[in-house]
């Protein structure tokens, strides 16, 4: 046998002793292994695959285009702002944020109430409504009992408070939302109108209405036609009015438009001259909206604006499928959810939040048996 022969054969041996021993390290390995996994299970530890089983119901960050939802946080009814705002939040993927304006002595119970509830991720912006933009714009009437509440006339100052937004959603606190906001926020705005509303003679809550409530749905319930500064706008009379409750604005045209200004105009005006109606509809804040808007706003789905949940005699006035249906619910009126004689408050309370302080409570008729 050659030299060159002798050593092929040792280096196919050393081949074959490298691989004896990988082979033995392999399978002490895996014994190992084997070993440890059953020690850990012994010591109450898991397999990494422990993340498959991790709870799935964590909140999702929304991201997106921004959906400004504008409501008013009264102290004497946060309760309702709660209940809002949770059925809107709950109804919708989009990227909500509330816009809160209220009065400074509300702001520490509001954010408590939110911080310690279900409703800690949701986005929220408070705004500090100053009342002395209102001086000189009101008529005080002394036969009136209940006083006059600032917050009511919001709305009328709307792009200050999304300073930044093209688009926004006004509410009142006595809503709940069944449907996706995210619908209502995409309604199309005629070119050159700065608002959309439900209009009261199209709208699906004008069903079943009482017989003889007559002009309280017309422009003549809410202004007073007999005043030379009503007459010579050449509005009519029976032009179906609007509740300016729940609507969508677009604040690049109410901006350019100064709709803040106009409005001020005629609340100025109406101090002079006493120019809205006391007959029907006793509103301050409407007629304003309704001689600035006048044959200049577009219309929301009625679906969208489904009101008089607040009037005598409402639990009569629709069939619980209708109620169901509907995408938002108003309890405009005298009689409010969280009071004692209001209609479908078991909606209402579906969506309503305890408040944490204590210091809400809703009134119900039998309390005590609950």
């Amino acid at each position: 046998m050659t030299f060159r022969k002798i050593n092929v054969v040792i280096l196919l041996l050393i081949a074959v002793a490298f691989l004896i021993i990988v082979h033995r390290n392999l399978i002490s390995l895996n014994d190992f292994l084997r070993s440890v996994s059953s020690d850990s299970h012994h010591m109450g530890l898991r397999p990494i695959d422990f993340l498959i089983e991790a709870p799935q119901s964590f909140e999702v960050a929304r991201t997106g285009e921004e959906v400004p939802v504008v409501i008013t946080a009264a102290g004497e009814r946060l309760g309702a702002l709660i209940a809002a705002m949770n059925s809107i939040y709950s109804n919708t993927k989009s990227n909500v944020v509330f816009h809160i304006v209220t009065m400074n002595d509300t702001v520490d119970h509001l954010k408590n109430w939110l911080s310690k509830t279900g409703l800690k991720d949701v986005k929220y912006k408070i705004v500090q409504f100053d009342p002395q933009v209102l001086e000189g714009k009101i008529r005080r009437n002394p036969v009136e009992s209940e006083p006059l509440k600032p917050l009511t006339f919001a709305r009328f100052f709307l792009p200050t408070f999304v300073p930044n937004g093209k688009k926004a959603i006004y509410l009142d606190d006595d809503v709940i939302v069944q449907g996706d906001i995210q619908e209502l926020y995409n309604t199309k705005l005629k070119t050159g109108h700065a608002v959309a509303f439900s209009d009261d003679c199209d709208s699906a809550s004008l069903k079943g209405l009482v017989r003889g409530a007559g002009n309280q749905y017309n422009y003549i319930g809410f202004l007073d036609y007999k005043k030379d500064s009503i007459r010579k706008l050449g509005m009519k009379a029976t032009t179906c009015s609007f509740n300016p409750g729940v609507f969508v604005a677009n604040l690049t045209e109410w901006k350019r438009q100064n709709i803040t200004k106009q409005l001020e105009k005629w609340m100025e005006l109406n101090v002079a001259e006493d120019l809205y109606s006391r007959t029907l509809a006793g509103s301050i804040t409407t007629p304003p909206l309704l001689i600035v808007f006048y044959k200049k706003h577009s219309s929301i789905d009625p679906m969208w604006h489904v009101r008089h949940l607040g009037s005598t005699g409402a639990g009569n006035r629709y069939s619980s499928r209708f109620v169901k249906a509907a995408k938002l619910l108003h309890w405009n009126g005298h009689y409010k959810p969280w009071g004692r004689t209001s209609s479908y408050t078991d909606i209402w309370d579906k969506w309503y939040i305890p408040d944490p302080t204590g210091k809400f409570h809703p009134v119900r008729k039998h309390t005590e048996d609950k």
